[in-house]
């Protein structure tokens, strides 16, 4: 099998971790592997597949003789990314410094995998939640056509990263002893709360994060006229998103004829079993790389609405995995 040098920038964050984790256990046919972080990280030691490797300071020079460079999301994209760009390597990036960018490609391999085929040197990574949104939303939006999304997310503390879970479970202890504490990584108390805000404030009162969920999906799915309306919320779970969708399709589509569209879908698990009390939830779907979706109903309020409950592992759906199934794709079609 060829194999591909492939660099990990960001390798010591949340993120790069699982991204190791991911090319490791799906087999990426990695020939050399190099891990870059920032001076801080540099020189820590990190495992994959029982070799101990060094990380590096991300250089240019460290994107030399490079297939393939995995950016787990940050700074580093914007200062970074270009130089690996001139040098050779296809640039797969998990920030959101490219995204929107129309000459750079926006990628879920299962709603739009022809995209990567027109990449120059940056392929993108979507957000996270539009991620999880996107991919049951694809099967639905050929069969029937949407006319309107409305989505609310619960998002968990991992989306904060590694400083999110810590504040979570730190505060919880201080709570639960009565003791103070000043929020750090959230801009309100997390334990045993929901905040209704995820990043900052913009046009029309909605967050960055709420439009992001609006601009990507619409360049994925190449609709600009797509109506999608978004409410984030970030709630006091340690790991996995889960998202409340409600659809207006453009021709009848009963809950019965969505749950087998959406059995036959990739990257999409069916739990839908409310007699049993069997539906999706983070603590289920953590370490996972499908959607899982459930309580799949009527909008009894539209002639062709549509509710559907769904909930994946941001840190691997929706960022690790979806990231090396870009890198998969570039494989499988010779694009390296």
């Amino acid at each position: 099998m060829v194999g591909y040098n492939v660099c990990v920038v960001g390798a010591t964050g949340v993120v790069g971790q699982e991204i190791l984790k991911v090319l490791d256990q799906r087999g990426f046919p990695v020939a050399r592997l190099r891990l870059c972080a920032t001076a801080r990280s540099a020189g820590k030691k990190v495992l994959f597949k029982g070799e101990e490797l060094t990380v590096e300071e991300t250089r240019a020079v460290s994107f030399e003789g490079m297939n393939i460079a995995l950016f787990a999301g940050g700074a580093a994209s914007t200062e970074h990314a270009d130089a690996a760009r001139k040098v050779g390597a296809v640039v797969i990036d998990n920030s959101s410094a490219f995204r929107l960018d129309p000459e750079i490609p926006l990628v879920v391999p299962e709603v739009n995998p022809e995209d990567v085929r027109w990449h120059k040197g940056i392929i993108a990574n979507p957000n996270c939640s539009t991620i999880i949104m996107v991919v049951p939303l694809k099967p639905l939006v050929d069969a029937a056509g949407v006319k309107r999304v409305v989505v609310s997310t619960y998002q968990a503390t991992s989306g904060a990263g590694a400083a999110g879970m810590r504040e979570l479970l730190d505060q919880t202890r201080s709570v639960l002893n009565g003791e103070p504490f000043t929020p750090g990584a959230f801009v309100h108390q997390i334990a045993f709360n929901l905040i209704p805000h995820i990043d900052v404030f913009q046009d029309l009162d909605y967050t960055k994060e709420e439009w992001k969920m609006v601009h990507e999906s619409r360049k994925m799915f190449h609709d600009e006229s797509m109506r999608i309306t978004a409410t984030a919320v970030r709630v006091p779970v340690v790991r996995s998103h889960a998202e409340s969708i409600n659809l207006e399709t453009e021709r009848p589509l009963s809950p019965a004829e969505a749950r087998e569209i959406l059995n036959q879908a990739p990257g999409v698990v069916v739990v839908d079993d409310p007699a049993n009390k069997r539906y999706p939830m983070p603590v289920d779907v953590t370490d996972r790389d499908e959607v899982f979706v459930g309580r799949i109903r009527r909008d009894n309020t539209l002639d062709n609405g549509l509710n559907l409950f769904v909930a994946a592992d941001q840190l691997r759906k929706g960022a690790a995995t979806n990231a090396v199934q870009i890198a998969e794709l570039l494989v499988l079609d010779n694009l390296l």
